[in-house]
């Protein structure tokens, strides 16, 4: 196990136990007891996959940085929203990690996407030169809207786990895009986008009969992020119901967003203070050994999760929420409809069946945008991701 205290690049913290309080504990859609159930608690926490700033990497580019320390802390945490899809898609919610215990290999076939090196999917290598095409130099700081534009683009190429993911701009989903979006495979423009149909990976275990094939060739698993201000300098608190809500929900991926200038991952949250898993501590980069298993106690937070009050966070954040099957997505609109029911939760984003009139283009995911899009998409690639149409009362 860890030490009880870590040493940060800038602090000392101590690790806190679960406060005992009779309020549950939310984890990424379950719901927990801190009296009967901080062992199952902790199992939950130490399962996600933890991504920290590491040194002695390969130098991104072939004569960049070979370490992230102070500067990739938002890619760290996109990572860790993304690893969670990933895990989600492959290995299930319900899946475990315990120390010790021998993986499967989708298990591996996850963690390995994520290694730093160039050929991995969702490197820091690839994350940080995806960026240089966004306008972000090596070793720049990224906003939440940010890493999420460059996950989206990256995950194109990721035909094993095949996903569609959306990035919801101007504070509204529009339902009908996400259903194009997901029904749009075989056959598809580029093949890059989707993989070949006699790809056993696909299946995911599952026996290719012709059923199965059909009905999981109708939807492409949907990773939907959607990038959010909920105030100018601090958050207002009229959205903190609905914040919480989102923890709540199955679907939930979890929250990228922290202090200023300090990322974290926001997996859950107990009463009046939100559950993090927090990238700022510097590892070294771990190599997969000769029988390419790879060392993998050092991507698994096995202390307690950090915590701080709601009130604290920085209003630009982006939400997650990864819906496997179209019953999943249909079920998860049901959830955000009743949402705007509850006394005292501000809507945090509008769920629309149409593209409103006054969008400027349906889809701002192309890989290529045309010159229409230009000015819309450099408005979201600011550094600090301050330009957020500001949501009010």
């Amino acid at each position: 196990l860890f030490l009880a205290t870590l040493t940060y690049d800038t602090l000392r913290f101590e690790y806190e136990d679960f406060p005992e309080t009779k309020e549950p504990v939310w984890i990424l859609g379950r719901k927990y007891s801190v009296f009967t159930e901080k062992e199952e608690i902790l199992l939950d926490v130490t399962s996600r996959l933890w991504f920290t700033y590491r040194k002695n990497f390969p130098a991104i580019g072939g004569t960049g940085p070979t370490s992230d320390t102070g500067w990739g802390c938002m890619l760290r945490c996109g990572q860790m929203i993304f690893a969670q899809a990933l895990v989600c898609r492959h290995l299930g919610r319900d899946w475990r990690w315990i120390k010790g215990k021998r993986q499967m290999d989708n298990y591996f076939n996850v963690l390995n996407a994520f290694i730093d090196k160039k050929d991995s999917y969702y490197s820091i290598h690839q994350i940080a030169q995806m960026g240089v095409g966004e306008g972000k130099s090596i070793g720049q700081w990224y906003g939440p809207n940010t890493v999420a534009q460059v996950l989206k683009k990256l995950a194109a190429f990721d035909t094993w786990s095949s996903l569609a993911v959306h990035i919801a701009m101007d504070n509204t989903v529009v339902m009908e895009e996400i259903r194009r979006l997901c029904q749009s495979n075989f056959p598809c423009a580029g093949a890059a986008a989707c993989p070949a149909v006699e790809s056993d990976l696909l299946y995911n275990g599952y026996p290719e009969d012709a059923g199965v094939r059909e009905r999981l060739s109708l939807w492409k698993p949907l990773v939907l992020l959607i990038p959010l201000r909920l105030g100018l300098t601090e958050i207002n608190e009229a959205y903190i119901e609905t914040l919480k809500h989102c923890f709540m929900m199955p679907q939930s991926l979890g929250v990228i967003g922290g202090k200023p200038n300090s990322a974290h991952y926001f997996i859950g949250y107990v009463g009046e203070e939100l559950i993090y898993l927090d990238p700022h501590t510097t590892q070294p980069a771990v190599e997969p050994n000769d029988s390419s298993c790879l060392p993998d106690e050092s991507f698994h937070c096995q202390h307690p999760p950090c915590r701080m009050s709601i009130a604290e966070l920085d209003p630009s954040i982006a939400v997650g929420f990864f819906c496997n099957t179209e019953e999943d997505f249909n079920d998860w609109c049901q959830q955000i409809k009743k949402l705007s029911l509850v006394r005292g939760a501000l809507p945090m984003f509008e769920l629309v069946e149409r593209q409103p009139s006054h969008f400027s283009n349906p889809d701002v995911l192309n890989l290529t945008p045309d010159s229409s899009d230009a000015d819309r998409l450099e408005r979201f690639f600011d550094s600090e991701d301050e330009d957020f149409e500001i949501l009010s009362l």
